[in-house]
C-alpha cells in the first residue's frame, strides 16, 4: 500500500548549460557543462531534484553514461519510500557504484524530497553546524596573461581565496603563471590543483621555486595522478605545503587507505565523486584520523553546488571551500538556492530542502 512519502515518479532531463569560456584543467576542457536533471516525486506530490554532472576529463563520466545508470536504477527508486534513503542509497551503490554523479543526482533528489516533506533545511539535516561558508574562484588552465587578468577580476569580485589550476606540459609556465597572480594579488591565499597532470618530481621543484620567490600556497590539491599513491606520500613529507587528496579520494576505501597511510594532509569531498551518503562516511573517517576538510565539485549549476554548501555547513569544519563553477556558466536555470556576496554564500534564508527549483 503506497504511503505519502512512497515515490512516485522519477524524471531524468537532459541538462546543458553553456561556460562564459571553457574551464580547464590539467586532463581537459569542458565549454558546456552537459549535466542532467533528476526529480522525483512523492505520492503526496513533494517534489525533490538532484543533479547529476559527470566531466569526462576528471574521471571519464559522460552524460551518456549517467544517464544510462539512473535508467537502470528505475525500478528500484520508483516505488520505494523516501524515508529509507539510507538503505536506497546502498542499493544504488551496489547497482551503479561506479556512476558518481548519478548517486550524487538521486541521493540529492532524496533528500530534497524528504527535508521538503517536513519542512527543515538540508543544512540543519546535516547537522546545523552553521549556515555560511566562504568559497574561493578558480583560475582555470591558460596563459601567463590569462592568470592575471583573471585573478584581479576574482579579486574586485569581493573574493578572498583564488584556486589555480596547474600541472601543464610546461612547467615554467606553471611557475610564471603563479607568479604573475601573485604579483598582482599578493595577499590572496593561493590552492593550486594539478588534477593529477604532474609527477611528484617536478611538483616538488615547482614548490621550491614557489619558495625562493617568496609564495607559500595554502593548499596543493591533487598534484599527481590518483593512483600514485608514493607521490602523494612524498609530497606530504617533503613539500612543505599542505597536500590534498581529490581524484584518489573517490570512495570511502580509499579515504580510509589514505588516512592510515597518512598519505595527505586534506581531503576534498565531492559529493558528485560518489554521492551523498558515501560523502557523510568519507567525512566521518576523515575528522575520526584527523585529516581536514575541503568540499568541491565538478561543472555544476547552482542545485549541485547549493547541496554541497548545505553538506559542508550542515556538518561543519571544512576548512576548505571551492564552491564557485555556477559562476563559469552563462546561464542560470533555477530559482533560489544559496545567496552570495562577494566569496559568502548564505543559507540561513532556505525553509526547506536545498531550496533550489527549476524556472517556469
Amino acid at each position: 500500500m503506497p504511503t505519502p512519502t512512497t515515490i512516485r515518479a522519477l524524471t531524468v532531463e537532459r541538462l546543458d548549460i553553456p561556460l562564459h569560456a571553457p574551464f580547464g584543467i590539467a586532463g581537459g576542457a569542458q565549454d558546456v557543462a552537459r549535466n542532467l536533471l533528476v526529480t522525483l516525486e512523492l505520492a503526496d506530490g513533494t517534489r525533490g531534484y538532484g543533479e547529476a554532472a559527470p566531466f569526462p576529463a576528471f574521471n571519464g563520466e559522460t552524460q551518456a553514461s549517467a544517464l544510462a545508470a539512473l535508467e537502470a536504477v528505475r525500478s528500484q527508486v520508483e516505488g520505494a519510500d523516501v524515508r529509507e534513503w539510507r538503505p536506497i542509497a546502498a542499493a544504488l551503490r551496489a547497482t551503479i557504484g561506479a556512476a558518481g554523479s548519478a548517486r550524487c543526482a538521486l541521493e540529492t533528489a532524496l533528500l530534497d524530497a524528504l527535508t521538503r516533506r517536513v519542512r527543515m533545511p538540508l543544512y540543519v539535516f546535516f547537522g546545523g553546524a552553521g549556515s555560511t561558508l566562504e568559497t574561493d574562484m578558480t583560475i582555470t588552465t591558460g596563459t601567463v596573461e590569462e592568470a592575471s587578468t583573471a585573478a584581479l577580476a576574482i579579486v574586485d569580485r569581493g573574493i578572498r581565496v583564488i584556486k589555480v589550476k596547474i600541472g601543464s606540459r610546461d612547467p615554467g609556465l606553471d611557475l610564471a603563471r603563479l607568479v604573475a597572480i601573485h604579483t598582482v594579488v599578493p595577499d590572496a591565499p593561493l590552492i593550486l590543483d594539478g588534477n593529477g597532470g604532474m609527477r611528484a618530481e617536478s611538483a616538488l621543484e615547482l614548490m621550491g621555486a614557489l619558495q625562493l620567490h617568496n609564495i607559500h600556497p595554502a593548499l596543493l590539491e591533487q598534484p599527481v595522478p590518483a593512483d600514485d599513491w608514493e607521490g602523494l606520500r612524498q609530497l606530504t613529507r617533503w613539500g612543505g605545503v599542505p597536500v590534498a587528496a581529490d581524484e584518489t579520494a573517490s570512495s570511502a576505501a580509499n579515504v580510509l587507505r589514505l588516512a592510515v597511510e597518512r598519505a595527505v594532509d586534506v581531503v576534498n569531498i565531492k559529493l558528485m565523486k560518489c554521492g551523498v551518503v558515501e560523502a557523510l562516511d568519507i567525512a566521518a573517517i576523515c575528522r575520526a584520523a584527523g585529516l581536514r576538510l575541503m568540499i568541491g565539485g565538478m561543472v555544476e549549476s547552482l542545485l549541485a553546488m547549493s547541496m554541497s554548501a548545505h553538506f559542508a555547513a550542515g556538518l561543519g569544519g571544512f576548512a576548505f571551500v571551492d564552491l564557485d563553477t555556477p559562476m563559469f556558466l552563462a546561464d542560470n536555470p533555477f530559482t533560489g538556492g544559496y545567496r552570495q556576496q562577494g566569496g559568502r554564500l548564505e543559507l540561513a534564508h532556505i525553509a526547506a530542502g536545498h531550496g533550489v527549483e527549476p524556472r517556469g
